[in-house]
């Protein structure tokens, strides 16, 4: 069922009279709802249709045909879930139809300060749901089945979900008119800053939250109390903006968590089937967290099912599994994708003495049956020997019943100086590939970084390696070769690539800053200087596009050199290369 339309005041439209879709323009009575949320979407159960949309808030957000149908596929949990009562989950889905308006500045500068991992999705929606299903003699079926349903471009899954648990029972008791004031309150929020600690007032509570920037430190939390004395009543203060709980998502895997690791690490395609979409959300979402600082480049969706409409890009026997990291519930996916390298199942949590019951692993091969137990079904031997020590801290704190937060930062950190005592050899020789300063001259084509050699690398590893960081053993070698193959690879390296050639163009335009133009002009042809004050002004667009690293005075003095260049040419040569 389409929203109904007319069922709450719509935005204006253009100049041309069309309504605006996608993403909406800053200018726009949404653009503070729209900096954190696309839209709201209510699903419900509709005994001739199935699950329907009810509801979509903006009434006039565009969501395709094909989108709508993965919304309401996803926003229930499958039949074999058996959720009673009310459920938390999240899922992802390919965007449709590519981007529908330009992005706003907002989001721009937001992506540029915020951490890679936290940067907003420019091709996936995130769902994040809360689910009711309780019984209801009035309802023909015995049952009240609805979801509302938070859809977002950015990953903080720990704010939306703290959200939903203030909203959604509001909503199915109350609902419309809580819906429209709750997103009426959103619109008045903030935009995300990165490195800000925001009060965001809903439903007469605050939520505080502090949105990360690339230059927190690791591991911090600098959660400042932003104005709490003058807050009534006291906000409620979210950790983190983000991160779920880890040690006890991954509670039944911890004895494989480097494994696992190495997995993410290196792309693998994963299946991970779990008793319910809560359980496989927030195993997908833990384990594509383990790599931080790193992005994660593969795709992965958190909760997946037979009626998504990738079922059959995924589950294609014609071609290798795609490097893609799926949740799922519905154990007909075992048959189904009984080709992919690695699966595994986690049943609900169970405590064994005290100790969580940590799942096994075993031979593909055993993979035969639906009812298949419990396990981490792969062949791939790990390249690195597991950290035992570690491992039974861990145990010993959850049959001690530590503070969750103590043994999810023992966690974290670990999986933190794995990731980074892997990455600091290839940063440091990746830096090696930069030119030397005093190369970069003033009125030559700055040079280029040069090529990035894999064996060259693995060379440097004797000297360089990540053993001078981290206290593990194994074939760390072999690790990198895989590693080599890996989108993960191919994402880090463009990134830094990129990043590295910013800083020779911003290094190149400092070069010409500091040189004396008019020297320089002496003796020059008309045509020579017409090239200069051309690729000035190129080279000065690009710096103000790509936001690169130079300081506002350089841009100045470069427009200033432009200046001087075009009032040394004759007067009708000056009208051509800058017309009124």
């Amino acid at each position: 069922m389409d929203a109904p339309s007319g069922a709450w005041p719509r935005r204006p439209r253009d100049r041309l009279g069309t309504q605006s879709s996608g993403a909406r323009a800053p200018a726009t009575p949404w653009a503070r709802f729209s900096a954190w949320l696309e839209c709201v979407c209510v699903v419900t159960f509709d005994l001739e249709l199935g699950q329907a949309l009810e509801l979509v808030y903006p009434s006039d957000f565009r969501l395709t045909d094909k989108e709508k149908s993965s919304i309401c596929y996803l926003s229930f949990p499958d039949s074999h879930s058996g959720c009673l009562g009310d459920t938390q989950f999240s899922f992802r889905i390919r965007q449709c139809g590519g981007r529908r308006s330009p992005r706003p500045t907002d989001d721009r500068h937001y992506d540029r300060e915020a951490p890679l991992s936290l940067q907003r999705e420019s091709a996936h929606y995130f769902g994040y749901v809360y689910f009711r299903q309780v019984k209801d003699s009035s309802v023909k079926r015995g049952y009240f089945q609805k979801s509302l349903v938070l859809v977002s471009r950015l990953p903080f899954t720990r704010l939306f979900q703290a959200l939903l648990s203030l909203i959604a029972p509001e909503y199915f008791d109350k609902l419309a008119p809580c819906l429209e004031a709750v997103c009426s309150e959103i619109d008045q929020w903030p935009a995300p800053v990165p490195g800000q600690t925001l009060n965001l007032p809903v439903m007469g509570v605050v939520l505080q939250v502090h949105v990360p920037s690339r230059v927190d430190k690791p591991e911090s939390s600098p959660l400042k109390q932003c104005g709490q004395e003058n807050l009534l009543p006291a906000p409620l203060v979210l950790a983190s903006i983000h991160e779920l709980d880890l040690c006890r998502c991954l509670q039944p895997v911890l004895s494989h968590v480097q494994t696992l690791w190495e997995l993410m690490l290196l792309g693998e395609p994963l299946v991970v089937l779990a008793p319910s979409p809560a359980v496989s959300s927030e195993m997908v979402l833990a384990l594509t967290s383990c790599l931080q600082p790193l992005k994660f480049c593969c795709d992965y969706r958190p909760y997946f099912t037979v009626h998504d409409s990738e079922f059959k890009e995924f589950t294609t026997r014609t071609q290798a599994p795609p490097n893609v990291v799926l949740g799922v519930t519905n154990p007909f996916f075992i048959k189904t994708l009984q080709h992919w390298p690695h699966i595994l199942r986690v049943g609900e949590p169970r405590m064994s003495g005290g100790l969580p019951k940590q799942v096994k692993l075993k031979k593909p091969s055993r993979l035969k049956t639906l009812d298949t137990k419990p396990g981490l079904y792969t062949a791939y031997t790990a390249h690195l020997r597991r950290d035992k020590a570690l491992l039974r801290r861990l145990l010993r704190g959850l049959q001690k019943k530590r503070p969750a937060g103590v043994l999810t930062a023992l966690l974290r950190r670990h999986l933190l100086e794995l990731t980074q005592s892997f990455i600091i050899p290839l940063e440091h020789y990746m830096a090696s590939l930069m030119p030397l300063r005093k190369s970069i001259t003033p009125w030559k084509t700055p040079p280029q970084v040069r090529p990035f050699h894999q064996e060259d690398f693995l060379c440097s590893l004797e000297q360089a390696g990540p053993q001078l960081t981290c206290i593990l053993k194994g074939d760390w070698l072999g690790l990198y070769r895989r590693f080599f193959k890996s989108p993960h690879f191919d994402g880090w390296y463009r990134q830094r690539r990129k990043e590295m050639a910013h800083q020779l163009e911003a290094l190149h335009l400092e070069a010409i800053c500091e040189a004396n133009i008019e020297t320089w002009m002496k003796g020059k042809s008309e045509v020579e200087v017409v090239d200069l004050v051309l690729k000035l002004r190129e080279k000065l667009v690009r710096a103000q596009g790509h936001q690169l690293p130079v300081a506002v005075e350089t841009l100045q003095q470069a427009w200033q050199y432009v200046e001087t260049a075009i009032g040394s040419l004759p007067k009708d040569l000056q009208a051509v290369v800058c017309p009124p």
